[in-house]
């Protein structure tokens, strides 16, 4: 398997999900990233404190994605310990949504899952834009890459609008329309960062199935965790600024 081969990288909502599961993911690679900023509503839950326990490589941070002031106190710590290499990769994960149809959902679900899935992303990107142009500016660096500089925004095939996927399955109105306006954030990303050797992908992990096998999702976190890296790993300049799934399919928008 392809190795990402990143000094840093920082995930947001490592609380649990696929959060979790990208960041056991990256322990187990060949040659796992320096530093690793877990970043989590509740640093002290017994998922991530079980995870990071012993490993130096890993430093919980508490974030919340919807609070500026929380994304600058994260920016300092991450800044303290990466200096002047910067940070090679921000994968903005966390994400929430409401089950709605139609004809129920509400303007207080469309602003929370906004807020959350859309505006915590751009926060996020906003903040840690002066740490990812070091890494990107770092002696040796050309080719743009995630183990130079990059902005992963965990989307999903539910914002694609061209393919109206599931429908009758989930109408989640907010969820989708989140997910669609983050994958037009990526393309705005793309176009002012790329300049600067920041790549910015949106990528779809797929409809995972929980631990335990309940529910009706046809991708387990194994399948979804190791095609991400995979994908990662493999993303170049002329991925900027597009849409994939864990399969390494292009996606449409």
């Amino acid at each position: 398997m392809e190795e990402l081969g990143v000094g840093s990288v920082l995930l947001t909502g490592c609380d649990g999900g696929l959060g979790l599961g990208l960041l056991k993911g990256l322990l187990e690679q060949h040659r796992p990233p320096q530093h690793i900023f877990a970043a989590c509503l509740d640093p002290q839950g017994k998922a991530i404190s079980e995870v990071a326990l012993g490993n130096p490589s890993i430093m919980v941070l508490p974030l919340d994605v919807t609070d500026p002031n929380s994304i600058k106190a994260a920016v300092r710590k991450v800044q303290e310990k990466v200096g002047s290499a910067g940070l090679n990769l921000l994968i903005n994960n966390a994400g929430t949504t409401r089950r709605s149809t139609l004809a129920t959902e509400t303007a207080e679900n469309m602003t929370l899952v906004y807020t959350t899935n859309t505006i915590g992303p751009l926060q996020m990107s906003q903040a840690f834009l002066p740490l990812l142009k070091e890494a990107a500016e770092a002696e040796g660096q050309h080719e743009m890459s995630c183990s130079r500089a990059a902005i992963i925004n965990i989307s999903s095939i539910l914002g694609s609008i061209e393919a109206g996927e599931a429908w009758e399955e989930r109408q989640d109105i907010c969820y989708r329309c989140s997910k669609a306006a983050l994958n037009m954030l990526t393309k705005c990303l793309a176009l002012e960062y790329g300049g600067r050797g920041i790549l910015c992908v949106s990528v779809d992990p797929g409809c995972v199935t929980p631990p335990l096998g309940q529910g009706m999702g046809p991708v387990t976190m194994e399948e979804s965790v190791q095609g991400v890296l995979r994908l990662l790993a493999r993303l170049s300049g002329t991925s900027n600024g597009t849409f994939w799934d864990w399969r390494g399919q292009i996606l449409p928008w």
